[in-house]
This record gives C-alpha cells, sequence and structure tokens, in this order.
C-alpha cells in the first residue's frame, strides 16, 4: 500500500475479500510519511503522469486529502499510524514485508538522490519495521518498481531472502545483490482498466504456470474490490493456488534462474519506466 488511506480503508477491505475466499498474500509496507501531495510536480514533468492520473479515476481512488499530503497538509504515518492493522496482517497468515519509508520521494527522486540518501531511506523504513513486526523483513518489493544499481548494492547488506522489484516476465537472479527475483508479471486494474481486465488476465492465466499479481490497497481494496473478488474466483476456478511470495519462493528455489542485470521499460499503461 502507498497511502494513508490505502492503508486506513483498503487493507481491512482487501483482508476481508481474503479471508472470505481463504486464501493468503504478501502485503508490501509503506512505513513512513505519506508525501502524495508532491505528486503535483509530475504533472507538469511529465504529462503520462497526468494522463495516468486521469484514466484511473484518481480522485475517486484517493481521495481529496491525499492529494494535499505533503505540500498543503502535513504528511501522515502510512503503516506506522496503524499498528493493530499491521498485526491483523499476520494474525491472519499473510506475509507483511518491506516496500517504503517514503513511496512518494522514492518514486520521484532515486535517480537524482545520493548514495547515502537511499542508506538512510532504507535504515529508516527497516527500522520502523522491525519495531513493528518484531523481525527482519524477508524481501523488499521497491516503490513504483523503480530500482538502481545502488538501491541494490544496500539492499544487500540486509536479511532479503528475495526481492520483488521488477516487471519481468519470469524470476531471474540479481547480479549485484545475488539474489532471486519474484517479479510482478501481471499487469494490474490501474494499467489495462476494469472493463475487460478480469477476462485478460484469467486468460493469461490459462497458460497454468506461475504468475504474480501486483494489487494496491487504494484499489482492489477500493472501487474496484467487486473486480478483484470476480478474478479471484476466476483464478481459483481454474484450480490456481494462490499463495504468498515466500511459499512461491520456497518453490522457485528448487529451479535454476539465470543472472543478469535489470533493464528499465516504459510498459502499457505506465507513467514512468519500470525496470524488467
Amino acid at each position: 500500500m502507498d497511502t494513508y488511506i490505502g492503508m486506513k480503508r483498503g487493507v481491512p477491505r482487501l483482508l476481508a475479500i481474503l479471508r472470505n475466499f481463504n486464501v493468503r498474500g504478501t502485503f508490501f509496507l509503506s512505513m513512513g510519511p505519506d508525501s502524495s501531495g508532491r505528486a503535483v510536480f509530475q504533472l507538469v514533468k511529465n504529462p503520462l503522469f497526468l494522463k495516468k492520473m486521469v484514466r484511473t479515476g484518481a480522485g475517486r481512488l484517493y481521495g481529496w486529502r491525499t492529494a494535499l499530503y505533503g505540500t498543503l497538509l502535513p504528511s501522515p504515518m502510512i503503516a506506522l499510524s496503524f499498528p493493530n492493522l499491521v498485526k491483523d496482517i499476520l494474525s491472519d497468515g499473510h506475509d507483511a514485508e518491506f516496500h517504503a519509508w517514503d513511496h512518494r520521494r522514492w518514486q520521484d527522486e532515486l535517480p537524482a538522490r545520493p548514495y547515502g540518501w537511499i542508506e538512510n531511506w532504507f535504515e529508516r523504513g527497516v527500522e520502523a519495521y522491525r519495531g513493528m513486526a518484531g523481525r527482519e523483513p524477508s524481501s523488499f518489493g521497491a516503490p513504483a518498481w523503480l530500482i538502481d544499481e545502488r538501491a541494490l548494492e544496500i539492499a544487500a547488506k540486509y536479511s532479503f531472502h528475495y526481492l520483488s522489484c521488477t516487471r519481468a516476465r519470469e524470476p531471474f537472479i540479481h547480479d549485484i545483490p545475488g539474489l532471486l527475483e519474484i517479479p510482478s508479471d501481471l499487469p494490474c486494474f490501474e494499467e489495462i482498466g476494469i472493463d475487460d481486465g478480469v477476462s485478460r488476465i484469467l486468460r493469461i492465466l490459462e497458460d497454468g504456470q506461475t504468475h504474480i499479481l501486483p494489487v494496491h490497497a487504494e484499489a482492489e481494496g477500493g472501487v474496484w474490490d467487486r473486480y478483484f473478488e470476480e478474478l479471484l474466483k476466476g483464478a481459483l476456478q481454474m484450480n490456481y493456488r494462490i499463495l504468498p511470495l515466500s511459499k512461491i519462493r520456497e518453490i522457485l528455489g528448487q529451479s535454476e534462474w539465470p543472472v543478469r542485470r535489470h533493464r528499465m521499460e516504459l510498459l502499457p499503461g505506465r507513467s514512468q519506466p519500470c525496470a524488467v
């Protein structure tokens, strides 16, 4: 989850849906400040970002307060504001892993920031995670699927068992930290829309292979929740096992995967390049 409102409203709804289907997933937690209002600067710099906001109905997804956090309104903490909700995630048997300290600043500023800023970002986020979960995070999922060699080098200093930082088509081993990458290979609703989004994803699942679906608490746990339910129902009817990434890590660990360096690519429906 990327925002305060996603944590407050979207995560409880996602938990209820997953309980109803008796399945488990992986929640990547944004620990620190919701600086979403700073996205206004992207409206000027990146026309694709404005197009995405209009196409996805960002006002309905995030609400007007979110659009002001970090600018006209102070930034509330995201996961740190909801310790009991994090306990609910864990007690329901889901994975809860590290996603971000400040999601918006990573997404907008990573390439321009120095090495020390990235180190501090990781340390603040992981320390907050430790304090809330009572253990080390097992994984890191990069905000907006944005990484570089510096971020991977710093990530290697932590006890991550795997990464989920890219939109690659299949798992691989990152050449720098030597960690298994479990990519989110399926499109998400905000990229392909909801008109035929469920049917398009189900058609991909017809190959019977392992796939990872990226879900946003603000969307699938919000105004698009019924489409998420429809997708889960369809996948289960196809006899798919829906598992948290920790379980998929155990399965994938039995295979040989290529060792390579990621590259950046602008995917359909995205406003900026993602690692693949």
